[in-house]
């Protein structure tokens, strides 16, 4: 697909270039205004606002809230002020409140100034409520039905409001005072035997709703959850202020899951994409992390400084060293992205925290004692036999196995309750990922391996 559109990609720029204009717009008006979107990263500066008028007003207005910041500030900028306004007149007011939020004061400014009473009125509503909330989340054009009407005058009001609704399957039965009632779809107002039925005798009153405080993530766990089109959002007074639709969540789930990504691998979230990002910006988005790393680890140095002793003695110990490091490392990374994973999808609450360890603990002694017979075999077989190591006996390989061993236990402990932990402290579990346990892990198996060698070898 990807490649495929790259061809219709080239295609067309070469026809812009060409100044082909009628045919470029005849194959324009064909697509979707996302994959028209796509084509503007490959354009120049001068050439973003030529190919945008060549569009029909709709779907310029649609492709305009799929482009990049960049792009739509540049077009701002060079737009005329009825060209501002044809386009802030199409589109619905939460793209508009995002579009605003993008935007530096000066072109907020330009916005406000050509956007009609009512969209200005619905861009401060939504913008007074906190960042990641239903309510920033929501928009404010729904179809609303008042219980007392017929089906006939229901479809009629729809068929007259519903052009400049962002959806119109789902409406909203409210009461004089807008308080949520109930809700019917269009398929049930098609499918009424009589058109003179009242809309409160089969309106749905069994309702799910989010307040307009709901953090966005609990939001679109809902949408997974029940499978909605659009979800209601009302008041403190179960007064209905807006609908959060199925694209603007399925936005925030790939915001969310690529923010984890990012955390999960010790970087700071960055709103921009990799391509649009300068070196600068990923250097100061990846250091913070990178230094914090780096200090933590000398935990692990501190510990062989203290055990050189042991080492001299017995050096054969040090190769076994990386190999203990890395499966604590990885064993930890398995326990912690299950946890961070289940804790995402709301399967797990810090409540659940001992039924988890136990649950570990359990996964951990199967791992850890398949592994450490694996291990001693191969330290036997191939280290001491093929390789002919004869400073490895059986109180070395016992002291790699037991430690191998133990280590798992702990890497598995430490992988599923630090993300618990973080959870209830108020924090991204995903912070708790693999580069946090991987150090932590990699200190505790030194010691450990140390201490089991000094118990049981005497050095």
């Amino acid at each position: 697909m990807t490649e495929r559109f790259e061809l219709v990609q080239k295609a067309l720029l070469t026809m812009l270039e060409e100044k082909k204009y009628a045919t470029l717009r005849d194959i324009l008006i064909t697509m979707n205004p996302s994959d028209v979107a796509g084509l503007f990263d490959g354009l120049e500066e001068s050439q973003i606002p030529l190919l945008f008028r060549l569009l029909p007003k709709e779907q310029a207005a649609e492709t305009f809230v799929e482009m990049e910041p960049d792009a739509q500030e540049l077009l701002i900028r060079g737009f005329s002020d009825n060209e501002l306004k044809e386009v802030l007149d199409e589109l619905y007011a939460d793209d508009a409140a995002d579009l605003v939020e993008e935007m530096p004061a000066n072109v907020v400014k330009r916005i406000l100034k050509h956007a009609d009473p009512e969209l200005r009125s619905s861009i401060n509503q939504l913008l007074r409520y906190p960042e990641n909330s239903a309510g920033s989340l929501m928009t404010t054009e729904y179809v609303s039905l008042r219980p007392e009407m017929t089906v006939g005058e229901a479809i009629l009001r729809i068929r007259r409001q519903g052009v400049d609704k962002e959806t119109i399957y789902t409406c909203y039965v409210l009461d004089k005072d807008r308080t949520l009632l109930g809700l019917v779809t269009v398929k049930a107002l098609l499918l009424a035997e009589d058109d003179a039925t009242r809309i409160a005798d089969f309106m749905v009153t069994n309702l799910i709703s989010v307040t307009t405080q709901t953090d966005q993530e609990e939001v679109t766990r809902m949408f997974s959850r029940y499978n909605f089109l659009a979800l209601p959002v009302v008041d403190a007074e179960n007064r209905m202020v807006g609908i959060v639709t199925f694209d603007d969540a399925m936005d925030v789930m790939e915001e969310e899951a690529t923010e984890d990504m990012e955390i999960m691998a010790a970087i700071t979230p960055s709103e921009k994409t990799y391509l649009k990002s300068s070196p600068i910006e990923l250097y100061l988005h990846r250091i913070p992390w990178l230094l914090l790393l780096m200090v933590s680890a000398t935990f692990t140095g501190m510990i062989i400084s203290s055990f050189e002793d042991a080492l001299s003695l017995l050096p054969v110990l040090t190769a076994f060293i990386p190999m203990l490091m890395d499966t604590g490392g990885n064993c930890g990374s398995q326990a912690s992205v299950t946890i961070i994973r289940a804790l995402s999808l709301d399967e797990l609450r810090f409540s659940d925290v001992f039924t988890v360890i136990w649950k570990e603990i359990r996964t951990a002694v199967l791992c850890g004692l398949t592994l450490a017979v694996v291990c001693f075999l191969k330290v036997l077989l191939v280290d001491r036999l093929l390789m002919g190591n004869t400073s490895i006996n059986l109180g070395v390989n016992a002291v790699i196995c037991t430690t191998l061993c133990v280590t798992v236990v702990m890497a598995k402990l430490v992988g599923c309750s630090l993300p618990l932990l973080a959870k209830r402290l108020g924090f991204d579990p995903a912070v708790m990922a693999s580069p946090f346990i991987t150090t932590i892990v990699d200190a505790l198996s030194l010691l450990v391996y140390f201490l089991f060698a000094k118990a049981l070898l005497g050095v």
